[in-house]
């Protein structure tokens, strides 16, 4: 069978995508059209003026049970969920996690742009997220960064590198021997672990320890 081509990337600024007007007073920009994603929705809203909508109000389709996430790209926008209103200013996301939550936003100066992103929550992150937020934390916050490692071994039973990164954890606490036999799981479940390690600044702990480093080599 021969491979399927591959997609090139894309690349637009918002202000070269189609200008399409309404709903209402808004300026639409269909980012999702544009690029052609299939992933989740995604579009830009924009409003000329202050003081008119820049999200419309509505709800969602409680069926298709879609998450929504706005983030204000430009501007400032007044937020209002179900009945809670706050400021929103460019840098500020906002999730909207009920379908039958009504929201609302009008923006407060001209221009004010909103991006917007939804579906249905059946996207599952990949382990390196939080094998990243826990990397930092294994010297300060050790428990905290186990926390997160145990967390995402529950979503991702499987991976070698959470593994890995629970070893540093381990070594940082003095458990050495907790810290090979994460690594000795680590190395069962992928074969290319100990590449990883000693040929990648990923993971220093590991490297840097005598007895885990003659291990990998092995």
């Amino acid at each position: 069978m021969s491979p399927q081509p591959r997609r090139p990337h894309q690349v637009a600024h918002i202000d070269d995508l189609d200008a399409v007007p309404g709903p209402g007073s808004l300026t639409w920009r269909p980012v999702r059209a544009h690029f052609g994603l299939r992933a989740f929705g995604c579009n830009a809203y924009t409003a000329e003026a202050s003081g008119v909508d820049v999200v419309e109000p509505h709800d969602e389709d409680e069926d298709a049970a879609h998450e929504e996430l706005y983030f204000v790209a430009r501007g400032m926008a007044e937020f209002r969920i179900d009945g809670e209103s706050f400021d929103a200013p460019a840098g500020t996301y906002v999730f909207v996690p009920d379908p039958a939550s009504n929201r609302h936003a009008v923006a407060r100066e001209a221009g004010t742009t909103v991006l917007s992103f939804g579906g249905p929550p059946v996207f599952e992150p990949s382990a390196w997220e939080w094998s990243f937020r826990a990397a930092p934390l294994i010297e300060s916050d050790p428990e905290e960064a186990r926390r997160i490692l145990d967390e995402g071994l529950q979503s991702h039973p499987g991976s070698p590198g959470l593994r890995l990164r629970l070893a540093e954890v381990e070594l940082a606490a003095g458990n050495r021997d907790a810290a090979l036999d994460g690594v000795r799981e680590a190395l069962g479940l992928h074969p290319d672990v100990a590449e990883w390690v000693l040929e990648d600044a990923a993971f220093p702990r590991l490297r840097a320890d005598e007895e885990i480093a003659a291990l990998l080599r092995s």
